[in-house]
């Protein structure tokens, strides 16, 4: 099976809306690869910078090629702001197909470094999310291995 590593540093954020008047925002992502979100990861909470935070953050995954190859596989970073007494608050997310991130990264070796608009549904809100990410190179792993690795056994 064909793999590749794809490691994603989210930066910051920038002019997000203000959900609050009174108290600062207090801004958090979850990243994952195609929306799913029993597989997401979870940056800080920027407790300081409101509606501008910085996370420098980085999330590593293991992509099959074939994920890379279609546009129908999106890389979603959704940003929620800390509530303590309430349920956090979604503020918009960010999704591109993994497709489009190769296409513009492969030129450069397999990096870049990009800033998106944030959404709410399909209509653009206030901000973008600023994040480099790197493609690594195409290794072959044998589906043996592979099954040895994430099942913790090995045959003798």
């Amino acid at each position: 099976m064909e793999c590749r590593t794809f490691e994603i540093t989210l930066i910051s954020a920038n002019n997000l809306e203000k959900l609050t008047r009174l108290l600062r925002m207090k801004v958090y992502a979850k990243v994952s690869i195609g929306g799913t979100t029993e597989i997401h990861k979870r940056t800080p909470t920027d407790r300081h910078g409101g509606s501008n935070p910085a996370w420098n953050f980085t999330v590593k995954y293991t992509l099959n090629e074939p994920m890379v190859q279609h546009y129908a596989n999106m890389l979603v970073v959704k940003l929620f702001s800390r509530r303590r007494l309430a349920c956090d608050r979604y503020v918009g997310e960010v999704h591109t197909s993994l497709k489009e991130l190769f296409d513009i990264a492969a030129p450069n070796g397999g990096s870049a470094i990009l800033t998106f608009p944030v959404q709410i549904g399909s209509i653009s809100s206030q901000g973008a999310v600023r994040f480099s990410y790197r493609f690594g190179e195409k290794v072959t792993i044998d589906k043996m291995l592979l099954a040895e690795r994430v099942a913790g056994w090995s045959q003798c």
